[in-house]
């Protein structure tokens, strides 16, 4: 029998929230209610600054401004800001930027640009980060965007530190999350990042899920959560091939942030969908199948 979801202090279904802009600044208040909608729509927490959040376009003082203000919407629900940097001491600061705000934990990456030269050297700026971090840590392995993957012997080597509270992944390497499930224990939160793979890696004991589908549609994808973890094999294998898949197959034809943006647009969320270059918005014909796929899952999931 599938192994249901390790409970989590942090919940199973998170957000990894866009970073709304108005006149090229970040607007706070839509930074809020975006974090009012999806909280009060089914999902369990926040995690701002990551990817589709274009944290790689916010200077450290609007990271500070999204991660607290995040933090106070959310009212107590939690909070795992992104921390990625090329450095141990710039990934600690963001760490503590994030502490200071009020956040829960943190997502890091391995540095991106330049590589390890040797294994070893993954292992010893993860050990360095861990033993300074201000708040617990979760691993965010996203392979297209850093260069490489956290490797699973890594991620065995260092899951025991007690840092360390589990791993986003998104490499869309099923094979290797089923691998790092096996060499982890129930204390390790494993959450699924490729949208497309939610509903399996959770049925096969993934904690929850990390997805950008659920800024727009935070409900369907706390169900499809739900159903997997309920062994509801129907259930879950409709959300998950006819409706979360072309959701997520659009945003990774058009890109996540500009297509997410789009989305959160078209329900009244947001009222800009602008994005920061290199990143560019959806042209009208992008805009028009977003609304044509949205569309047909609120028809039935709503």
């Amino acid at each position: 029998m599938p192994t249901a979801p390790t409970d989590s202090e942090y919940g199973t279904a998170l957000v990894p929230t866009v970073t709304p802009f108005a006149n090229g600044s970040v607007d706070a208040d839509g930074v809020a209610d975006i974090a009012e909608f999806v909280l009060t729509n089914g999902a369990d927490g926040l995690v701002p600054c990551g990817t589709t959040g274009e944290f790689a376009s916010l200077t450290l003082e609007e990271y500070e401004t999204v991660v607290s203000t995040s933090v106070d919407a959310a009212d107590g629900a939690p909070v795992l800001p992104g921390a990625a940097s090329t450095s141990v001491a710039g990934t600690l600061e963001r760490i503590d930027v994030a502490a200071d705000a009020g956040a829960d934990a943190v997502l890091i990456v391995l540095p991106y640009f330049h590589g390890a030269n040797a294994p070893a050297g993954n292992e010893r700026f993860l050990r360095a980060v861990l033993d300074d971090a201000s708040l617990p840590v979760v691993l965010y392995n996203i392979p297209s965007c850093v260069g490489q993957s956290i490797d699973a012997d890594l991620i065995e080597a260092v899951a025991d530190h007690p840092t360390l509270a589990g791993m986003k992944d998104t490499s869309g390497d099923l094979t290797h999350l089923i691998d790092v499930i096996r060499r982890t224990g129930d204390d390790f939160h494993l959450f699924q990042g490729w949208d497309s793979q939610l509903v399996p890696a959770v049925a096969l004991g993934a904690t929850g899920g990390i997805n950008a589908v659920s800024n727009y549609l935070p409900g369907l994808m706390a169900e499809a959560i739900d159903a997997a973890a309920t062994n509801d094999v129907a259930r879950g294998r409709d959300l998950q091939l006819n409706h979360i898949a072309p959701l997520f197959n659009t945003s990774l034809e058009f890109g996540f942030a500009p297509t997410t943006k789009a989305a959160l647009t078209e329900r009244g969320v947001i009222d800009d969908d602008a994005v920061r270059p290199p990143l560019v918005e959806l042209d009208d014909d992008q805009v028009a199948t977003v609304r044509d796929v949205l569309d047909e899952t609120l028809a039935v999931a709503e």
